[in-house]
């Protein structure tokens, strides 16, 4: 890392990613950290955010711990009041915070529709709103003259399967924003994009049930996942472009992965 030209760093800006106590927001944090940006962590481990912060500053980088539960409008929108008072600024904003609980609509336990709602949706917006005055202020006065949304989606954004429905529901809805706010900010040089990553080797699918595990298991047996980092390495991308380039979408498969 820190091995990319200097047309390209992060030096002097401030980021806040969500869900960063694992999987991809670790890596994504990791990533911006290493190009010079300072980041903001938020997750609700606070104990995995101070070991992650850790490590970035061992790098020479710069962290702000936020413990956060973004499903709530008032830790959501604090966490992005603190990114900017404490930070100074905020010049990309990484929605990544995301549950994924899969299985038939027939006798799903609501709380699993409820909790991917509150998270993938209410969550996002939330910060999504409060963030907005910020990106729009850092694109008018930045280092970059250029702030980005990243919004991270899913395969499951673009293609409905049987046994995802409410998951595939949010993703959807994820993908719908992203471009209708595209397109009133785009002009203000405020990026929104949207990233739609296949399998990911991380802790999402670990909360389902048993039965839908094993299910999610079976697909996925015979192919190679992606890691965390393939995915911080196409979001450092999308950030990393001039400020008249702009990555509006990016979807990431394994490469043996079909559908």
């Amino acid at each position: 890392m820190g091995h990319m030209t200097s047309t390209t760093e992060l030096q002097g800006t401030v980021s806040l990613i969500t869900g960063a106590s694992s999987g991809i927001g670790e890596a994504t944090a990791l990533e911006l950290a290493a190009q010079g940006s300072a980041v903001a962590i938020a997750a609700r481990r606070r104990d995995r955010l101070e070991q992650l912060a850790a490590r970035i500053e061992d790098q020479g980088g710069k962290a702000l711990v936020i413990e956060a539960d973004v499903s709530s409008r008032e830790q959501a929108v604090d966490a992005v009041e603190r990114t900017v008072s404490e930070l100074g600024r905020l010049d990309t904003l990484v929605n990544n915070a995301g549950v994924m609980l899969l299985g038939p609509v027939e006798n799903a336990p609501l709380e699993e529709w409820e909790r991917m709602l509150s998270v993938n949706l209410a969550g996002l917006i939330y910060s999504a709103h409060a963030a907005l005055p910020h990106l729009l202020r850092a694109a008018d006065d930045g280092p970059r003259r250029v702030a980005d949304m990243i919004n991270v989606s899913s395969v499951a954004g673009r293609v409905a399967r049987s046994g995802s429905g409410v998951y595939n529901l949010t993703k959807f809805g994820v993908g719908a924003f992203s471009e209708s706010l595209r397109q009133e900010v785009t002009e203000r040089h405020v990026r929104v994009s949207l990233v739609e990553p296949g399998a990911v080797a991380t802790e999402l699918a670990s909360h389902n049930r048993p039965e839908v595990l094993e299910v999610i298991g079976r697909r996925f047996a015979n192919i190679e996942r992606l890691q965390a980092e393939d995915i911080a390495a196409g979001i450092l991308f999308i950030v990393t472009r001039p400020p008249h380039v702009a990555v509006n979408e990016m979807l990431i498969r394994p490469t043996e992965q079909q559908g």
